[in-house]
């Protein structure tokens, strides 16, 4: 009912991607199908002014919710993956495997405008990735840019230029708590820091 009612049909497969210039053909349609565009977060609680740390932290708080989105057979490795590239440390916003595939998937989320300046980021992990994690038994890493939004035409330039097996989707967010909500609510650390402190005074 919840992929009804997200008209999850006009959405899968629909991310704009290179995979059939880069994928063999069979592989190529397998991955084209695993995509959505655009992704629904309406499952998050957010204020309509957030930032790419708010954003990040409320898909964790939902991860399940965001694996049901992303679709059948992701499963979550980490957020802020640690790679070492040469001498310096890097982190992936989020790394997946996809059971179905049989390969890494490294999403990288944008509170902005698909920018093609990204994709270089975004292709230097999925190498690091193919070299430092993936097995021989491994398909070839895919790399997913979901941006807030997204011009097709320049996202279709962007993708003919890369060699790495990329897609690019929007996300959409439709309700939003009020600004004036937000100082209000209780952060995590806070509920956590009061149960404690309940249980503490709580009579043995």
């Amino acid at each position: 009912m919840n992929f009804l009612d997200t008209d999850l049909y006009e959405r899968q497969g629909k991310a704009v991607s290179n995979f059939d210039l880069t994928l063999p053909a069979p592989q190529s349609d397998l991955a084209q199908a695993i995509t959505r565009d655009p992704y629904t977060f309406d499952f998050l609680t957010l204020r309509e002014s957030y930032d790419e740390k708010e954003l990040k932290d409320a898909l964790m708080d939902n991860i399940t919710r965001f694996l049901l989105e992303l679709g059948n057979g992701f499963a979550f490795v980490g957020r802020e993956y640690k790679l070492e590239i040469g001498n310096t440390n890097n982190f992936i916003d989020m790394l997946f495997y996809n059971i179905k595939l049989h390969c890494y998937v490294v999403v990288e989320i944008k509170v902005k405008e698909f920018d093609s300046g990204d994709m270089g980021q975004l292709g230097t992990y999925m190498v690091a990735v193919n070299h430092q994690l993936k097995s021989e038994n491994d398909g070839p890493t895919l790399g997913l840019l979901i941006c807030k939004s997204k011009d097709n035409v320049k996202a279709r330039y962007a993708l003919e230029a890369s060699s790495q097996p990329m897609g690019i989707s929007q996300y959409d967010i439709t309700t939003f708590i009020p600004e004036k909500f937000k100082g209000s609510l209780p952060t995590i650390e806070e509920i956590e820091a009061e149960i404690s402190a309940n249980e503490l005074s709580a009579p043995k």
